[in-house]
């Protein structure tokens, strides 16, 4: 690798980190904003109309996880989120072909869980206030808005943007070992 080259993929690297704790951290404000506005504006237990026929407001204290699984288990969902963190960043700086809207995608993911995690070191439990009223469906915050959507299109972006170039690639190499043996290799009965 050449000088230049290395000086350009250090430099890639540097922007790929700068996008991801960008959108990390807005995702930690816009989060914690508005968890801030729920908790000084509802009171738990009575819900506020948001989208008529489509979504309520209604302040809940989360000790569990998502859909309230694991109830009481906080201290181990601050150390899922900070093992979720660091293996962001690890992907992000230790990948060097890993394109930018996965970096997004992972920042979104790695964002959202900090904010949870900030609520749980902080108050003890998760501030949720979505409450879907078309269909029965777990309260939900913005952090979670985020993991989900980062979780969707990482895995969606993975399998369009990397593993299937990679399996493209592969292709074509298969299909010339198969044509090569098969030359010179008929025998007559």
């Amino acid at each position: 690798m050449t000088v230049d080259a290395m000086h350009g993929a250090r430099s890639w690297r540097g922007a790929r980190l700068v996008v991801f704790w960008v959108i990390c951290v807005l995702a930690v404000l816009v989060d914690q904003v508005t968890k801030a506005a729920v908790r000084a504006s509802l009171i738990p237990g009575q819900p506020q109309e948001f989208i008529p026929g489509v979504l309520e407001l209604s302040f809940v204290k989360n000790t569990g996880a998502a859909f309230s699984i694991g109830e009481g288990a906080g201290p181990v969902f601050i150390v899922f989120a900070a093992v979720v963190l660091a293996f962001g960043i690890w992907l992000v700086w230790s990948h060097d072909g890993l394109p930018m809207p996965l970096v997004v995608s992972v920042a979104c993911v790695c964002g959202g869980g900090v904010g949870n995690m900030i609520d749980r070191m902080i108050f003890g439990y998760v501030t949720d206030f979505f409450v879907t009223t078309f269909m029965d469906f777990p309260v939900f915050n913005v952090a979670d808005i985020f993991v989900t959507v980062g979780i969707a299109v990482s895995v969606i972006l993975y399998l369009v943007m990397v593993d299937a170039p990679a399996s493209a690639a592969e292709a074509p190499a298969h299909a010339a070992k198969a044509a090569s043996t098969g030359v010179g290799d008929r025998q007559d009965a």
